[in-house]
């Protein structure tokens, strides 16, 4: 018996280390058209070191790359296959992915069981058992891995090769802390976790030697009892950020990526066993000063914006439990523009006494056009911008606070 263990165990890392490792991808949804996440992935892996395959029907080439109409078009093997298309249309993707024999697959798109798309996420199991698949997703945001220059988030920055490992179901998180400048052994967007979860990828930074401390972003968590039981096997420092300590934030993790807590004293109980530190913030967990916005706040009544599930739950959990009446979080999602912020500043009719706007900086994000946006709102006076990063953000920063409004840039 122990021996089956062990030789599934060795598979199962061989899987990993295709997806944090690869030598081929294959983006399926590549594009040249502005604002496409097919595009960012395409622009994001011009330093990747490996071979990279532009999959799409309607493109000839891709940024001077040949494109292929399917994966099946492309004779060679292929290790990894990004999926960035509508929803509605990845089964019939991977399919093609299973009779290519591509065993690992990222699903970047969303629209599954995060919106109560039960159905399609079904299809899309049942493909993933036909053909022996391992799913990071869907509703994923990627993955980097530093040392090999490989990055396919759509973060507005890549950082440096570092020590810290971060493993998180909030991709636009990493938006803000790759902005910073820290340096990171890797990254993993878990999503919705249909199949791969936290385990898999903390035994790879358990085990690898670059990695010496794991930061875990965790609205929910499958077989706990392995959690525990790896977390034990290393001395390596592992800190926890647990999302969803509220009901409110319970609520706001759910419509994010489909992730229902359970009671949060197991978890706490889970995280004392396990030897796991746990803090409040990712400000704390990477050493950052710890912003104090509650001292800015005017009253209890409370509306927060956010392109970044994770960070409006975060804030929604502290709020929370300090005794706030939070309305929202009101996610705009992380395509969201300086446009889509006016558009939801311009229907808030109540009279709150602060709105909260959180800017994480993803490709698609507009800081200096949004930070004008706010300075503009008639509901300025009330507005504290929690706009987070470092190089993406300065220009906004000094545009919010020269108009007199309060900016906060960690979490």
């Amino acid at each position: 018996m122990k021996k089956r263990r062990e030789k599934g165990e060795t598979k199962r890392e061989t899987l990993i280390e295709n997806f944090l490792n690869p030598k081929t991808i294959a983006v399926i949804g590549a594009s040249e058209k502005q604002n496409k996440v097919g595009t960012v992935l395409m622009q994001k892996l011009e330093s990747f070191k490996g071979t990279v395959i532009p999959i799409n029907p309607s493109s000839s080439t891709i940024f001077s790359k040949v494109s292929y109409k399917t994966v099946l078009n492309y004779k060679e093997k292929i290790d990894l296959a990004i999926i960035a298309i509508p929803a509605e249309a990845v089964p019939k993707v991977l399919k093609q992915c299973g009779k290519k024999k591509i065993k690992e697959i990222i699903i970047i798109s969303a629209g599954f069981n995060e919106i109560g798309n039960a159905k399609l996420q079904k299809s899309v199991d049942r493909i993933k058992e036909k053909y022996k698949m391992n799913i990071l997703g869907p509703n994923c945001f990627g993955i980097v891995n530093p040392k090999l220059s490989l990055d396919t988030t759509f973060a507005n920055t890549t950082p440096k090769k570092g020590n810290i490992a971060f493993i998180s179901q909030s991709g636009a998180l990493w938006s803000y802390i790759a902005d910073l400048n820290l340096g990171f052994s890797g990254f993993v967007s878990l999503g919705n976790m249909s199949d791969l979860g936290f385990n898999e990828f903390l035994e790879y930074y358990i085990k690898d030697k670059s990695t010496k401390k794991i930061i875990l972003y965790i609205e929910k968590l499958k077989e706990g009892s392995r959690f525990i039981e790896l977390c034990k096997s290393t001395k390596k420092e592992i800190i926890v950020i647990k999302a969803g300590k509220t009901e409110q934030g319970n609520k706001a993790a759910i419509s994010h990526t489909a992730s229902l807590a359970t009671d949060y004293e197991i978890y706490s109980k889970a995280f004392l066993q396990a030897g796991v530190r746990q803090v409040n913030t990712l400000a704390e967990a990477l050493n950052l000063e710890r912003p104090n916005i509650i001292q800015e706040l005017k009253g209890k009544n409370l509306f927060i914006i956010t392109n970044a599930g994770g960070a409006g739950t975060i804030l929604t959990d502290q709020l929370v439990s300090q005794g706030f009446k939070v309305e929202g979080p009101r996610d705009i999602l992380g395509t969201a523009t300086a446009s889509d912020y006016k558009t939801t500043l311009n229907k808030i009719e109540q009279d709150y006494h602060n709105i909260i706007i959180i800017l994480t900086p993803q490709r698609m994000s507009e800081p200096t056009k949004t930070a004008q946006e706010i300075v503009r709102s008639h509901w300025k006076d009330r507005i504290i911008a929690v706009f987070l990063g470092d190089k993406s953000i300065q220009e906004a920063k000094r545009i919010l606070e020269t108009n007199g409004v309060k900016v906060f840039t960690n979490l």
